[in-house]
């Protein structure tokens, strides 16, 4: 499974196939394969329900570019003549990525290798703004966070928390955080739902992957279901229940991640198939970043 979801997240070189479930009726066997160069091929064992279909008019309008789920890869492409010579094409691709990057970087002050004070520029050789060391030269580099978790069902009903800490306090999530070093994407899901819901669970398949450029982050949320029917609040937590889909406090929910991945899961319930989803979250201009409805999902791709 981790390693299904690490092709996904590559960003060049890859080739994914089409995802297609092949047995998803009623109980049994939800069989997936990955035809690639390496041959990988993936099954998954769980007991999907398929539901009748049912009044969800509740769920959020989700603003979405759809794409369909298939074969993708990434491809180099060849540039035409440039009739003011290849530099200055060059360096005004180099300064238009150096200018967005800078939006993203964070004002690192001090070296993490020695200490000292750095400065924010191109290095040589690189095309995205850096902090780079004035006393040793190194360069600290920022890459985005992981964020895993578990989308678990149980009787119909989804579990959440309610969250006892800054940001979102009070309001409803899946149990998720960050991913540790050291530990895969799935064993980072099922540690965090412990800690957070004290519930332990079998992951079943992965469900959404969302990256969210703007701070840095890409959530994976798995599809789990309840070793044991007991759960209660952790040390983050204030609450935590098990919601029917038509109960799912939309508008009391932490994060726009959170709203897109419940919307995306009601959804497919409804169609009585569940899918495999990948999206880019970006907030609209001049929003808050707390405003859970001011968002669009781009480039979303399904199974």
């Amino acid at each position: 499974m981790l390693k299904a979801i690490q092709i996904l997240g590559s960003s060049s070189g890859f080739v994914i196939q089409y995802w297609k479930p092949r047995n998803c009726t009623g109980q049994g066997l939800f069989s997936i394969s990955i035809p690639s160069k390496s041959s990988l091929s993936l099954s998954l064992y769980s007991s999907l329900r398929i539901v009748p279909a049912q009044d969800i008019s509740f769920v959020p309008k989700i603003s979405v570019r759809r794409t369909r789920f298939r074969a993708f890869h990434a491809s180099s492409t060849r540039s035409e003549p440039n009739p003011e010579g290849p530099s200055a094409s060059s360096s005004s691709s180099s300064s238009s990525l150096a200018l967005k990057s800078a939006a993203h970087v964070r004002n690192i002050k001090f070296c993490q290798w020695c200490g000292g004070s750095t400065k924010h520029d191109v290095p040589e050789g690189e095309e995205r703004m850096r902090a780079i060391c004035t006393i040793c030269g190194k360069i600290t580099y920022q890459n985005p966070k992981m964020v895993v978790g578990c989308l678990v069902e149980h009787d119909n009903k989804v579990l959440l928390c309610k969250r006892k800490i800054q940001p979102s306090y009070g309001l409803w999530t899946l149990p998720a955080g960050y991913l540790e070093i050291g530990e895969s994407a799935v064993d980072g899901a099922i540690r965090e739902t412990r800690e957070e819901a004290n519930a332990d669970v079998e992951v079943l398949s992965p469900f959404v992957q969302l990256d969210i450029p703007i701070i840095g982050q890409t959530y994976i949320i798995f599809l789990a279901k309840l070793k044991k029917p007991h759960f209660s609040p952790g040390p983050e937590s204030s609450d935590c229940r098990l919601f029917p889909l038509d109960d799912i406090p939309f508008n009391s929910l932490s994060f726009s991640s959170m709203v897109i991945t419940l919307s995306l899961y009601v959804e497919n319930m409804k169609a009585g198939r569940l899918r495999f989803h990948y999206g880019t979250i970006n907030k609209r201009p001049g929003t808050s970043p707390s405003d859970i409805q001011a968002y669009t999902l781009d480039n979303h791709m399904q199974s």
